[in-house]
């Protein structure tokens, strides 16, 4: 807070005097919307791209009559049984990604796409999010657009599919620009104003989820589809206009000149008059510490170590969970781009919904709530009544839910850790959390045993997420920590605080 005496300012002060929905701020939303459409597109484009097609063995006509049948199969599962037998596979749609890549009887190699993009990921996170605190959340946004558009067009053209792999991979690791574009929302803004201006922004990712379900609805080739949806990417370099460092990140590396600069600059576009004297901002300074030594650090603290053992627990689960359940989402039945299209749109309709509950419920009881819930919905999907419209409807709600804890998690991670090390360790615990969506894209290879299986494992996994939250303190009204000595200090108040 500011000092009346001394005429120091905190951040936190003069961020607060901003609408977030005036000129300066809208822009950036606007801005960082966009970018998340695209991350949502690239992360989840692999469902429809790479989806299950039917094939079947062109059976040999020559066959002898003094041949055995009885040694010809009869029925596809038995020509996978007998590849080297089948002398050419027939595809439903000779065009699809399985048919060009010839994938028949190799489910395995369909689902790994998407496993190979969330591996990619979880590298990529690892060296995103400390480039992110070591030069800057903008830099980084661009550089991970412009890389995933440019990686994501040259997909669309290589006829190998372990290239096609290998670009997968080489995307998710340089081009997801999720972290620094969440680190930069919730930096530009004050405390008070976290929730709104993250869920606003945030519902970019349904958005960008509706609109691919219609584009490849119109687009059915492929290769098309990737380069429409891919291309746009490229456009991220006009972010060098249309979007501004962090302050908070300014000041925390020493650059007070240009932090204040740039509230300046917000306020001249927003008409308002700044009465403080902004270079008495107060900020203790940051030198860049090395991502070896934020998780030294870290460990040392057994606070910020619990926290990071529960927020791994939290990503896994939320993306096994999340991203499972909209993969297997094409599997319910009726028209696959209206399902996915669903999806999305509860992707929005849960960052509004969770937007709402941490507001007047803080942060621990609604992720703990949205957690067990979906556990219950999950768990129960397998025995309902074979009733379409009922198990789509229940499975959306799970997916709702599952969305809602995801923005949740999000927030609180970001809101534990401390500045000098907020985005290397949101990014470790999302690396971490890769683990979950690395196996999502294969649960549906489970329905083969059993076809309830897959929602029945979400539910137990969100059902241990949930119970691991009651480890952590709520940070809810709490001032964004900047060192690991006012996160420890953040805790131990809101302990004596519960305390009767």
């Amino acid at each position: 807070m500011a000092s009346p005496l001394l005429g120091i300012l905190d951040l936190d002060d003069v961020l607060v005097k901003f609408k977030v929905y005036d000129r300066y701020h809208g822009v950036a939303l606007i801005s960082l919307s966009v970018a998340l459409m695209f991350e949502f597109v690239w992360y989840c484009n692999h469902v429809i791209v790479a989806e299950k097609v039917g094939y079947r063995c062109n059976e040999p006509n020559n066959i002898s009559e003094s041949s055995n049948t009885s040694y010809i199969p009869n029925s596809t599962v038995e020509w996978c049984k007998n590849l080297e037998a089948c002398p050419e596979w027939v595809y439903d749609n000779p065009d699809s990604f399985v048919a060009e890549f010839q994938l028949a009887c190799q489910d395995w190699k369909r689902t790994s796409v998407g496993s190979m993009h969330n591996i990619g990921y979880m590298f990529g996170l690892l060296t995103i999010g400390p480039s992110s605190d070591r030069f800057g959340r903008k830099t980084l946004v661009i550089i991970t657009c412009v890389a995933g558009g440019t990686l994501g067009c040259m997909k669309s053209f290589v006829t190998s599919y372990w290239l096609y792999v290998a670009l997968e991979f080489m995307e998710a690791a340089v081009g997801d620009p999720m972290s620094p574009v969440y680190m930069l929302a919730i930096e530009m803004v004050a405390t008070k104003s976290r929730v709104t201006y993250s869920t606003t922004f945030m519902t970019g990712l349904g958005i960008g989820g509706i609109i691919f379900s219609f584009v490849s609805w119109l687009i059915p080739y492929w290769r098309t589809l990737l380069r429409v949806v891919y291309a746009p990417g490229l456009l991220a370099i006009f972010f060098i206009y249309l979007l501004d460092e962090s302050p908070r990140w300014l000041l925390i590396n020493g650059k007070k000149d240009e932090a204040v600069k740039i509230i300046k600059k917000a306020a001249k576009l927003n008409k308002m008059t700044m009465e403080e004297n902004l270079n008495n901002i107060s900020y203790e300074v940051n030198k860049g510490p090395s991502f070896a030594s934020v998780i030294k650090d870290t460990f040392k603290s057994r606070s910020l170590l619990k926290r990071f053992f529960v927020c791994g627990i939290w990503w896994a689960s939320a993306t096994f969970v999340n991203f499972g359940l909209i993969v297997n989402s094409t599997l319910l039945g009726g028209n696959k781009h209206i399902n996915f299209g669903l999806s999305a749109a509860m992707k929005s309709l849960g960052i509004l919904f969770s937007a709402y509950i941490i507001t007047k419920y803080h942060r621990k009881g609604p992720l703990i709530f949205c957690f067990v819930a979906c556990a219950i919905l999950c768990t129960g999907q397998p025995f309902l009544p074979k009733n379409l419209w009922l198990q789509i409807s229940n499975y959306m709600v799970g997916l709702l839910l599952s969305c809602a804890n995801f923005c949740i998690i999000y927030l609180f991670t970001s809101e534990l850790f401390p500045t000098q090390s907020r985005n290397s360790m949101h990014a470790l615990c999302s690396a971490v959390g890769r683990i979950g969506s690395i196996l999502a894209p294969q649960t549906p290879l489970l329905m083969a045993y059993w076809s309830g299986l897959p929602t029945l494992l979400f539910g137990v996994v969100s059902l241990i997420a949930g119970l691991a939250t009651l480890l952590v303190p709520d940070t809810a009204d709490q001032s964004l920590p900047d060192t690991v000595y006012q996160a420890e200090k953040m805790e131990a108040q809101i302990l004596t605080e519960s305390r009767p």
